[in-house]
């Protein structure tokens, strides 16, 4: 309760902050980057250089009333089949732009649905992308897998095609709160998933699950989460459900009077978080969980964990070229992100451009702060020596920049002569202490809460 009382003092259960999988966060792009910027941009990639490349397919069978990802319906194959014509057009365009023999690090397939793709039509893009880029050492290919909307020959083609890691969305298994939520998903439907995933041998399972879902309690929650373990996955990702229906309309078909309240989010993550390391997984970072082995905590334990728009990530590639409606790419100059709507992504690329709307080119100062940000996510500590050595800081600056987040937070960071550090009591704060290094104004509003 002392735990809890000093939580409520700080704020917690009433701070809105950003989830920091990118900095400056998406609020903050503008109009004033554009096509040519990205052209320029892609085009300083150096020959044999290495990117990530996100593809998103922004259909699904049906819209789950939880989900804030930018996504359209549709019953028929027709619009996916058109939209997969224009996703080879801009893989096209892109390795016009780019030099040669740059390879692939990195391929993901998002949603949407990704899996609502035919096989035949799965099998075409991925052959496209691997005959356009090379594949560098160690270099994964990842899809996020409906278990509603997958059958033996579509994961014949994304295994044929060279699949390295299945993501499968769960959020929970518990009947009411999947009636609730617009998402129906039986514990046997996803099961018989896994099935097809490991009997191909596919190496790496990812699932998330969510807390602060409505209807959900500690038993609950328990529930899912050990039925989920039975299906052995490598990573989990335990994210807190953001409600936010004044940006995701479909939102308003889930009560507000079912959800938990902030200290029973807090619990909920509590519990699911005690049952996974207790079943062996490792933490990593504020939400992410794997097996010792897996690249993610191997990443964490050598100081490689990186933070991108999926979460956590063990790519050290420089460069996320993001293809497809509202995708957005990172590069060292800054964020670019496609036309969300899709009319107007196909529009641009059938007329031979790239879609960019808006982003953002970094300043010295986003450099740094980025940095300091995505060190206390992944590591909860930002090192000293690492900011003196690589960016120049005096120690009496550092001093000076940390001292605020000492009076505001007190025994729940460390600071010292090896830099600021949060310790384990503090962690539940951890976005809201990044928050003190972000330089730029938020509405709180558009943000998820901090627990």
């Amino acid at each position: 309760m002392e735990q809890e009382s000093q939580l409520t003092r700080l704020g917690l259960f009433d701070a809105r902050v950003p989830r920091y999988t990118s900095y400056p966060t998406a609020p903050h792009f503008k109009p004033s980057v554009g096509p040519a910027d990205f052209t320029d941009w892609v085009h300083a990639i150096p020959a044999g250089g290495s990117i990530s490349l996100y593809m998103h397919v922004p259909f699904c069978r049906r819209l789950c009333w939880f989900c804030a990802c930018r996504t359209q319906g549709t019953q028929s194959d027709a619009p996916v089949r058109a939209y997969a014509d224009v996703l080879l057009e801009e893989l096209e365009l892109l390795k016009a732009n780019l030099a040669p023999g740059v390879r692939l690090s990195r391929l993901h397939w998002g949603g949407g649905t990704p899996t609502l793709m035919p096989p035949d039509m799965m099998r075409r893009i991925a052959r496209a992308v691997f005959d356009a880029f090379p594949l560098a050492e160690g270099a994964e290919f990842s899809v996020e897998i409906d278990p509603n909307e997958i059958d033996e020959a579509r994961m014949d083609a994304l295994a044929e095609s060279g699949l390295t890691r299945a993501s499968i969305g769960v959020q929970d298994f518990d009947p009411e709160i999947q009636k609730t939520i617009g998402r129906d998903q039986s514990f046997e439907v996803t099961a018989e998933a896994v099935r097809m995933i490991r009997d191909r041998g596919i190496a790496s399972l990812n699932t998330d699950i969510l807390y602060g879902l409505p209807h959900q309690t500690p038993y609950r929650i328990a529930d899912s989460i050990q039925k989920l373990m039975a299906l052995s996955p490598d990573r989990i990702a335990l994210y807190g459900y953001a409600h936010v229906p004044w940006m995701a309309k479909r939102q308003v078909m889930i009560p507000d009077e079912a959800l938990p309240d902030a200290p029973a989010r807090l619990r909920l993550f509590e519990v699911a978080r005690d049952l996974l390391v207790a079943d062996g997984y490792d933490e990593i970072g504020i939400d992410h969980f794997a097996r010792p082995g897996d690249g993610l905590a191997v990443a964490q334990k050598a100081g490689l964990l990186r933070r991108n728009f999926q979460g956590y990530t063990d790519d050290q590639a420089q460069v996320l070229v993001g293809m497809g409606a509202s995708s957005i790419s990172r590069f060292p100059q800054g964020y670019a992100q496609n036309a969300p709507a899709t009319g107007a992504h196909v529009k641009a690329i059938r007329e031979g451009r790239f879609s960019t709307t808006k982003g953002h080119v970094f300043t010295p100062e986003d450099i740094w702060r980025a940095r300091m940000i995505e060190a206390l996510m992944c590591d909860f500590r930002i090192s000293a020596d690492e900011f003196i050595r690589d960016h120049g800081f005096a120690p009496a600056a550092l001093a000076e920049l940390f001292a605020p987040v000492k009076a505001q937070f007190g025994e729940m960071v460390t600071v010292n002569e090896a830099g600021l550090s949060i310790p384990e009591r503090g962690r539940p704060l951890t976005r809201m202490i990044a928050r003190m290094f972000d330089g730029y104004e938020m509405e709180a509003k558009g943000h998820s809460p901090a627990i």
